[in-house]
């Protein structure tokens, strides 16, 4: 029998592989990724068969509350593996016409492009522009426009079946505490496979496409609902920000009044006062810092490190993992449990400036040597002899953790 829509089957399971590997909890169903494959032919068909003939109709998400940095709660909806694997088929669809579109200066949950790459991108017209005009956009996944976006869509996308399925999946209902089913007539649910995408597509006409066209003297960065504009004149950017929060009301979103404000890239060339001289933008704090140039001469430069929130997260972390009560394990026990967590913070917040992580690396140090003096009983009375025989372990064994192949250990002798 021929199927009304077209999709191979072989997309199917690709997407199966792609949501195994990305994990997950399980959605309203309760069915974990492990008990789906152990019917995987079966399920996998049964997907394909609906998705094909037109008649999949997805669930209600989970509404999962998880607690935000700068307090209160952020709603997840989770949708069940089944449902992921269907959002991925179009997503694999979508995508591949959706990224040329994009413009090359949005970062957030593309292919290729990372967090890192953009706190690159605005490190740099950070020195060469005075002023930035620091954004957030309140409650984006919440508050995007149904028929926007799907005027959107349509405009890149004409299969009919991927038309369908999104409609499908913007009006399935959020499902609360007890089972309670709530529907939604704006918005999408932030944990969707294919949430991000769409997030991307309706900024790109909101917000990226309308500055190339109307501020093209200005720079922007986007990651998601962050962002940054540079611009020349102080002038310019209360101008910027007046036509910003214009524009995102048209589009029915509106700024984050704590997240949002003008800052003056204040260093040793630029001397203007301005109340406001840093900002942070993912998890990387950019403000006025010293420098030391190739002659060895000391300056200011604006430039970005480690937040002191993620630094407070970070710590907070550290503290929670009571490694100093962990005598029964060897030092190679530690380093497999918490030193590729280390070694992601690394790579992640000590890119630029990495001398601000050392509070990080001292207090690790500082739990460390704490083990010891539990783990070794000639050492329980001596902070400085343990801290000593830390120091000579580290030597033997630099790479079992990150900052001490950076040399950041207690001293030795």
């Amino acid at each position: 029998m021929t199927k009304p829509f077209v999709i191979p089957k072989q997309l199917v399971w690709d997407a199966f592989q792609r949501v195994k590997a990305n994990g997950g909890s399980a959605g309203v169903d309760k069915e974990s990724i492990e008990q789906f494959e152990s019917k995987l032919k079966d399920n996998l068909y049964k997907l394909w068969n609906r998705m094909a003939s037109g008649c999949y109709f997805p669930p209600p998400v989970k509404a999962v509350p998880i607690p935000k940095k700068s307090g209160g709660t952020r709603v997840l909806g989770v949708p069940t593996v089944a449902d992921r694997v269907a959002q991925t088929v179009v997503k694999m669809v979508l995508e591949p016409r959706l990224e040329p579109v994009f413009d090359r200066n949005s970062y957030g949950y593309r292919p290729g492009r990372s967090a890192l790459d953009a706190v690159a991108l605005v490190r740099r017209r950070c020195w060469e522009y005075d002023w930035v005009v620091e954004f957030d956009i309140k409650g984006l996944f919440d508050n995007i426009d149904h028929e926007l976006l799907m005027r959107a869509v349509r405009k890149h996308c004409s299969d009919r079946w991927v038309l369908l399925y999104l409609e499908r999946w913007l009006r399935a209902p959020m499902e609360v505490e007890r089972g309670q089913p709530v529907m939604r007539e704006r918005g999408i649910p932030q944990g969707g496979v294919v949430s991000p995408l769409l997030a991307n597509l309706f900024l790109h006409y909101a917000l990226d496409a309308w500055l190339r066209r109307h501020m093209r003297s200005v720079r922007f960065c986007r990651y998601a609902d962050d962002g940054v504009i540079h611009c020349k004149s102080e002038v310019q950017a209360k101008l910027v920000l007046k036509k910003l929060a214009m524009r995102l009301g048209e589009c029915g979103l509106e700024l984050h009044p704590e997240k949002t404000r003008i800052v003056y890239c204040q260093d040793v060339n630029r001397q203007e006062k301005y109340p406001v001289i840093q900002f942070t933008f993912l998890g990387y704090t950019f403000r006025p810092r010293k420098a030391v140039d190739k002659y060895g001469r000391v300056y200011v430069n604006f430039s970005p490190a480690v937040s002191r929130e993620a630094m407070k997260a970070m710590c907070q972390t550290v503290r929670g993992w009571h490694l100093q009560l962990k005598c029964d394990k060897d030092l190679s026990d530690l380093a497999k449990m918490f030193g590729p967590i280390l070694r992601g913070w690394s790579n992640y917040y000590g890119r630029f400036y990495a001398s601000a992580m050392r509070p990080l690396w001292r207090s690790v140090n500082a739990y460390l040597v704490r083990w010891m003096q539990r783990k070794y009983k000639r050492l329980a009375r001596g902070v400085t002899r343990a801290s000593r025989a830390l120091g000579r372990l580290a030597e033997r064994a630099p790479h079992s953790f990150v900052h001490w192949e950076q040399g950041i250990i207690p001293a030795a002798r």
